[in-house]
C-alpha cells in the first residue's frame, strides 16, 4: 500500500462522550441511548433515529440551536482521540505509507484530529468536499487528490455500508475495524466479507495495511 485513509469517528476517534452528552441532555441514562443506537444500527437507520428513539417527537434542527444556546459543545467537539491512534499512524508513517483522514464530517471537524495530522498528510471532510460517503464520488476523489491507483490505497473504517462497501467498489484495500456500535453490530452483517482484512483495533489495521499481499493472515475474530 502507498497510502492509507482513516475515517474519523469511532476509528480514530471515540464518540462515546460525545453520545454521553447526547444522553444527558435527553434525560435518559448512557445505557438507555446505546441501546437505542444499537437498535437503529441494527434497523439500518440514520444516526437521529437513536434520538429520536430516546424522545418521541425529537426536533434535531432546534436540539442543534437549544444546546449551542446552552453553551454545550458540538458532537464533533466532544471526540477523543483512541489510545492506538498515534502510535499506529507512526508505524505506517515510518513504512513510507502516507497518511490521510477523510470521512462524513460538518465543517471544522478537522480541528478533532489535533495531534493527529502531519504535515503532507490528506484531510478531508464531506463538508469541505460538497459529497458524503457511500456516494462513489467521495472515495473517486479520494483517489484523485492522492494521484494513486486505487489499489495501492487502503480505506479503514467502522461502517460496513458507508466505508467498506463503496471503498471496494472504488477499488481500494478494505480494513473494516470492529469499534463502536456500527462496527461491533455490522461485523455481523454478511456484505461485512467483503472486506480484505478485520482488525480489532488500530495496531491489528495497520499490520494488515502493511501486509496487504496476504489479508487473510489478518483476520480477526473476536
Amino acid at each position: 500500500m502507498k497510502a492509507a485513509v482513516f475515517d474519523f469517528g469511532e476509528t480514530l476517534l471515540s464518540e462515546e462522550r460525545a453520545w454521553g452528552v447526547w444522553a444527558d441532555w435527553l434525560g435518559v441514562t448512557h445505557q438507555e441511548l446505546f441501546a437505542a443506537l444499537g437498535a437503529t444500527v441494527e434497523g439500518r437507520y440514520p444516526h437521529r433515529h437513536a434520538l429520536e428513539l430516546c424522545r418521541p417527537g425529537f426536533d434535531l434542527s432546534r436540539a442543534f440551536a437549544e444546546r449551542e444556546a446552552a453553551g454545550i459543545p458540538r458532537h464533533e467537539e466532544l471526540y477523543d482521540v483512541y489510545p492506538d491512534a498515534v502510535g499506529a499512524l507512526d508505524r505506517l508513517r515510518a513504512a513510507g505509507v502516507r497518511v490521510g483522514f477523510a470521512g462524513n464530517q460538518p465543517a471544522g471537524a478537522e480541528s478533532s484530529l489535533a495531534g493527529l495530522v502531519q504535515s503532507g498528510d490528506l484531510v478531508a471532510t464531506s463538508a469541505a468536499w460538497g459529497v458524503a460517503k457511500p456516494d462513489p464520488a467521495f472515495f473517486a476523489r479520494i483517489v484523485a487528490e492522492l494521484d494513486l491507483p486505487p489499489a495501492e490505497i487502503a480505506y479503514v473504517g467502522d461502517r460496513v455500508d458507508y466505508d467498506i462497501l463503496p471503498a471496494a467498489a472504488a477499488g481500494m484495500f478494505t480494513v473494516h475495524l470492529r469499534r463502536g456500535p456500527w462496527g461491533i453490530i455490522q461485523a455481523a452483517w454478511p456484505e461485512a466479507s467483503t472486506a480484505d482484512a478485520t482488525a480489532a483495533n488500530l495496531d491489528e489495521a495497520t499490520t494488515a495495511i502493511l501486509k496487504g499481499s496476504d489479508p487473510s493472515t489478518l483476520q480477526t475474530a473476536v
